[in-house]
């Protein structure tokens, strides 16, 4: 019988972090064990802590790692390898601080909220591989401080496509005196983060994300789509606008994504956008990118420019309604029907629709 790895630990700014199994191996394709991925956080830790920190943040766990015909738990079938961790879990250390956050069933939560890179460690030794923050501070978990844009390539479209529509999203922020900084996702799609006043609820910040998707499926209308039914989307980039509503989260940046290649969301200049590619960057490379150009993510974290405000973005919306009678757009099916959205039916199963 097969002697089991001891146990190592690390020293973390300060913090012993105990890896347990270091050498299991959590991406057989590339080899890289648990001690690997674990590593890799701690060598990022100034980057992905910005990015989660004082965030009440879902914690995305693989502990068997990412193998051929894994899948992750859902709503529907509990029966995943890996699952979504929204709790704080049993045994966490004391130095692991929590924020408490309301979920649209009106149950609340203790979530992680990084403070220090120890934190970001225990949590991967846990199987975590993606972090999930939410777009809020402890100091005020209903008032978003981000804009989460997120350009998802649907089926014959990929990640060429989304990056070429990317900078017709920094034009369209700039029109509305907003910034954005731009991320791989990891996969095919490309985010974009945009600092805000946090002074408007998730519900405004979500309205001023659909007003920003409907001008630029306007603008481009054979390349973008605003439609929340798969089956109407058709070959475009989808603007996913249902990522700022309430408990709905994006990866963080360098984050692991659960793929083959073990890819991480990598934050980019906008002068990279067009030459750069999703496997350009994974665990194997992301250390030696950030040693050498930091964190590209810094300014945002750090709001060392002023947040931007939304009354533009919101006030296109009311003109919208207005001119083009445009209203609310369906939130995912897990939410209680909210005010003013339209019927939550799939297209074509809606015996009403006309045909």
């Amino acid at each position: 019988m097969p002697t089991k790895t001891p146990a190592v630990e690390l020293e973390v700014e300060g913090r012993t972090v105990r890896v347990s199994s270091p050498d299991k191996v959590y991406f057989p394709e590339r080899g890289i064990t648990k001690l690997q991925v674990v590593e890799y956080f701690v060598s990022v830790g100034a980057g992905i802590l910005g990015a989660l920190l004082d965030r009440p943040t879902t914690l995305e766990r693989w502990p068997k790692g990412v193998f051929e015909g894994a899948k992750l738990a859902t709503r529907a079938d509990s029966s995943g390898d890996a699952f979504y961790q929204k709790r704080v879990p049993a045994g966490a250390p004391e130095y692991v601080k929590t924020s408490r956050i309301g979920f649209p069933s009106g149950r609340t939560a203790d979530e992680v909220a990084p403070s220090e890179v120890a934190v970001v460690a225990w949590a991967a030794n846990l199987g975590t591989l993606t972090f999930h923050p939410w777009p809020v501070t402890s100091s005020d978990v209903d008032s978003p401080d981000q804009l989460r844009i997120d350009l998802d390539p649907q089926p014959g479209t990929d990640f060429s496509d989304a990056a070429r529509i990317a900078p017709r999203v920094r034009e369209l922020l700039t029109e509305h005196g907003l910034e954005g900084t731009p991320k791989t996702s990891g996969g095919r799609g490309i985010h974009i983060f945009v600092p805000i006043q946090p002074r408007w609820s998730f519900v405004d910040a979500r309205r001023a994300t659909i007003a920003l998707g409907r001008e630029l499926e306007r603008r481009m209308p054979e390349e973008v789509t605003m439609k929340w039914w798969k089956e109407e989307r058709g070959s475009k980039i989808f603007v996913d606008y249902n990522q700022m509503a309430r408990d709905r989260t994006i990866a963080s940046a360098y984050s692991i994504r659960s793929n083959a290649r073990a890819t991480v969301s990598a934050p980019l200049t906008w002068d990279e956008v067009p030459d750069v590619h999703p496997d350009d960057f994974d665990v194997l490379t992301m250390p030696a990118r950030f040693a050498e150009v930091g964190d590209r993510f810094a300014p945002l974290v750090a709001h060392t420019e002023p947040r931007g405000s939304i009354e533009s973005l919101l006030e296109l919306a009311d003109r919208q309604a207005a001119d083009e009678g445009h209203g609310d757009l369906p939130y995912p099916p897990e939410y209680p029907k909210m005010p003013g959205e339209p019927k939550r039916v799939q297209p074509s199963k809606d015996r009403d629709r006309p045909r």
